[in-house]
């Protein structure tokens, strides 16, 4: 039996509910689980937890919308982390983090061998939170220029494996955008989506972004190795690799949601 997915939006979970998802979780019968805007105790949140530290088959987790509402719950998401190897996907979109809660992230997301996608959209992080997101990637070393930024540039362009970034609403400046635009004119990089939607950077830039991009997918489709880059600039983005089993990223930022749908041909 394939693994399938458990889903469920905006709703207060019972401790029975929470033992369903653990027991599928420990018998390696989810890929999917999607937890948005629910709400569970912080008892139940680190059954959860380890739950998903046992599980072999989680492929993507979503805990969007205030789930991991303290850092309690990110110490014990953390630990989780540290344990699992299979999670792919991560959304933590519209979660309290603050610097702090990235600071205990930090170390579990930076080892963990299977992540290629991460959403950190909303979170409250701030220049430092930012800076702290290099630290999650192997970086060849930063030089000069925006440090941040920079840094955070000259990680993604050296990453081996992180896919797709969600700096949504992280106060990312013009400067910024412009060493985003210097790393993908001049670097090769697996990133194949980039959202830097609501922050503080004019539609000029984002719109040269979103050019390279494209053109870096039209030179691979001429060499049979496209991945399809994107740079959202609007509500909705979509992404849709043109392999036999392809993939969906679907985003809607109004809802503060993030779904990764698998869909074979």
């Amino acid at each position: 039996m394939l693994p399938g997915s458990i889903q469920i939006t905006g709703e207060a979970l019972s401790g029975a509910e929470i033992k369903d998802i653990c027991d599928s979780l420990k018998e390696n019968s989810v890929r999917l689980l999607s937890v948005r805007g629910c709400q569970l105790s912080d008892r139940d949140f680190g059954r959860v937890c380890r739950g998903v530290a046992d599980s072999h088959s989680l492929a993507q987790l979503n805990l969007n919308l205030g789930v991991v509402s303290s850092i309690g719950r990110v110490k014990q998401l953390a630990d989780a982390l540290k344990t699992n190897r299979s999670v792919q996907t991560l959304f933590l979109h519209g979660s309290p983090l603050l610097d702090a809660g990235l600071v205990a992230l930090n170390s579990a997301l930076s080892t963990h061998p299977s992540l290629v996608s991460l959403d950190l959209g909303d979170c409250m992080l701030g220049d430092e939170a930012v800076q702290l997101i290099c630290g999650m990637l192997p970086p060849d070393g930063a030089k000069s220029g925006d440090q941040i930024a920079g840094m955070l540039a000259v990680a993604v362009a050296s990453s081996r494996t992180l896919e797709v970034l969600d700096l949504e609403g992280t106060s990312l400046t013009n400067q910024s955008a412009q060493i985003f635009l210097d790393m993908v004119e001049n670097y090769p990089t697996c990133l194949r989506v980039l959202v830097l939607a609501e922050n503080a950077i004019s539609p000029e830039l984002q719109q040269q972004i979103s050019d390279l991009l494209s053109e870096g997918e039209e030179d691979d489709d001429k060499e049979g190795e496209a991945r399809g880059c994107r740079v959202r600039m609007s509500h909705i983005w979509c992404f849709c690799p043109p392999d036999s089993s392809s993939q969906m990223v679907l985003v809607t930022s109004g809802l503060g949601d993030s779904l990764l749908a698998e869909t074979e041909m």
